[in-house]
């Protein structure tokens, strides 16, 4: 048995969704779960949705946006008007409608309802095409099969039901075909209700399935040829990793490594279940492999690149230490708000931490530390971490930005970084 997962870039297009269709083809000798994304950049344009609908800017031109979008990829595909696909997806874009309008609800609570119908509708339109072109699968809804607590944006997995409803639910669909179509990035809470596993979470997903079911191997399939050490939109000469081991990855993901999802990794190696990263644009090359045995070649340099960061600084009113009760108190703040830390430095008198920057979570954040604390900021600012650094390494991506805060240990420099003027 084998797990794939494909993200929203593989099924972009009519075109993405016939190859990754050809993709599966190849690979129907065993019992395949295929997890999906929601297309292209759609949860993107779910979020935009919920905002403009929360700060009562006109909705409907992004509303259409998404329904077109889907509409154009599904005439592409089922050329007869008639098919049920099309009854299917009108019932998807009903629960959107009712869902970006829930202003009294609590944001993370609507968020989840909404924004996790994306991946509904791209799954439904992949299974259907699947059955179009005669390859057999079954559509399953994840909220069956993943089982998380209510934490709305960030839901906590209960490993337990969910390998049971998982095994159970597989068990049923390969006894009829031998591909299993569902969606990533979302689970149930015991009230069925969608949660969502936090941003790109689909690989998690997958890993999810890929532990509980004890597969063979997990495969993720990227429009990059395998698992990079370094993101190409940022670093032009970025190198293919062929071996990585799961510590590497993890500390990669750690960091920000954007090729898998951070949470994705310890499932895995729990279970010692290899990771592929393959491309969907030539699924026959080798890709990368993430597993127990590290490589023998010399150590790569690997960058990984955050914008839109922001680095706090913190000082007690009154000038007294920073101690461990005003450190419980802050990283408590942090939590509340949902601010991920990235790094952290402290003194005596003052503790500085770099996160990403979010709008909304980031002016509740300073609002409650102002109470007990002096706080000072600098925003739109950028995080590089460099695995296996080296003087000239360092040197090349500070080029002429000047450096707010550096740290550094025997393997990894990390380096906060503001434009000039």
């Amino acid at each position: 048995m084998q797990v794939f997962k494909f993200g929203g870039a593989s099924i972009n297009s009519a075109k993405g969704v016939q190859n990754v269709a050809q993709i599966i083809a190849q690979h129907l000798n065993k019992p395949l779960v295929v997890i999906v994304s929601a297309m292209g950049k759609m949860t993107n344009a779910f979020e935009d949705l919920l905002a403009a609908n929360r700060e009562n800017r006109d909705t409907m031109p992004i509303y259409n946006y998404i329904r077109d979008y889907h509409l154009q990829i599904t005439y592409e595909l089922f050329p007869d008007k008639s098919h049920r696909i099309y009854s299917e997806l009108e019932g998807v874009f009903f629960m959107v409608m009712n869902a970006y309008k829930l202003n009294d609800e609590d944001y993370d609570y609507q968020y989840d309802q909404m924004v996790g119908l994306g991946e509904m509708l791209s799954s439904k339109i992949l299974s259907y095409y699947l059955q179009q072109v005669g390859i057999s699968n079954q559509w399953v809804d994840v909220k069956t099969c993943i089982t998380t607590d209510s934490t709305f944006r960030e839901g906590k997995v209960n490993w337990t039901l969910s390998e049971i409803h998982i095994r159970e639910i597989a068990k049923k669909v390969f006894a009829t075909c031998n591909c299993l179509v569902t969606q990533g990035f979302i689970g149930g809470d015991d009230k069925g209700r969608m949660v969502t596993l936090g941003r790109e979470g689909s690989d998690y997903s997958a890993a999810i399935f890929a532990y509980c079911l004890n597969v063979e191997n997990l495969t993720i399939w990227k429009d990059v040829p395998g698992f990079l050490n370094a993101d190409p939109r940022y670093f032009k000469d970025a190198q293919k990793l062929d071996k990585i081991t799961y510590s590497e990855a993890i500390e990669l993901a750690y960091y920000g490594a954007t090729i898998i999802h951070p949470k994705s990794i310890k499932p895995l190696q729990n279970r010692r279940i290899p990771l592929f990263v393959k491309s969907f644009n030539d699924p026959t090359s080798e890709g990368s492999i993430i597993t127990n045995t590290a490589s023998e070649k010399p150590k790569m340099p690997c960058y990984i690149y955050k914008p839109n960061q922001v680095l706090i600084s913190i000082y007690p009113k009154d000038f007294s230490f920073i101690a461990e009760q005003n450190l419980s108190y802050i990283f408590f703040v942090f939590a509340e708000n949902n601010m991920k830390i990235n790094l952290i430095q402290n003194s005596a008198v003052s503790f500085t931490v770099c996160a990403d920057e979010n709008k909304q979570r980031f002016e509740n954040l300073i609002a409650a530390l102002s109470n007990n604390f002096k706080v000072r900021y600098n925003d739109r600012l950028e995080l590089i971490t460099i695995r296996h650094y080296s003087e000239k390494d360092i040197k090349n991506v500070v080029g002429d930005r000047v450096v707010l805060l550096e740290q550094r240990n025997r393997t990894t420099a990390q380096l906060v970084l503001q434009k000039q003027g």
